[in-house]
């Protein structure tokens, strides 16, 4: 398994928006093979707050619980901790278990 590319989201957003110790962000792994992997980091300091922020909305269930699909707690939301993240996933045989497969099949 060879990747090609890592797409991170906040790369595309406006300088200064993202914080890598307080954020989540969409990744997708391009493999050399054209197979393409998705998934949401999140920082642990992000869940905290979402969470706070949650329950001072009312929202799911006023913070009793938290999702996303593909979901990958992470201390820092910086490109190099998300690269090893995606290495260690790689060589633990593990990407295909944490990240989802886009389907092609529609395209």
């Amino acid at each position: 398994m060879r990747i090609k590319e890592i797409w991170i989201e906040a790369e595309n957003w406006s300088e200064g928006q993202w914080n890598f110790e307080n954020d989540n962000t969409d990744v997708i792994v391009r493999l050399e093979n054209g197979d393409e992997y998705v998934a949401s980091f999140f920082t642990y300091r992000n869940i905290s707050d979402l969470t706070k922020k949650n329950k001072e909305t009312g929202e799911l269930l006023s913070g009793k619980y938290l999702w996303s699909s593909d979901m990958i707690l992470i201390d820092r939301c910086s490109r190099e901790d998300i690269e090893q993240v995606i290495e260690d996933l790689i060589s633990s045989s593990e990407l295909e278990d944490v990240f989802t497969k886009v389907d092609k099949s529609g395209m």
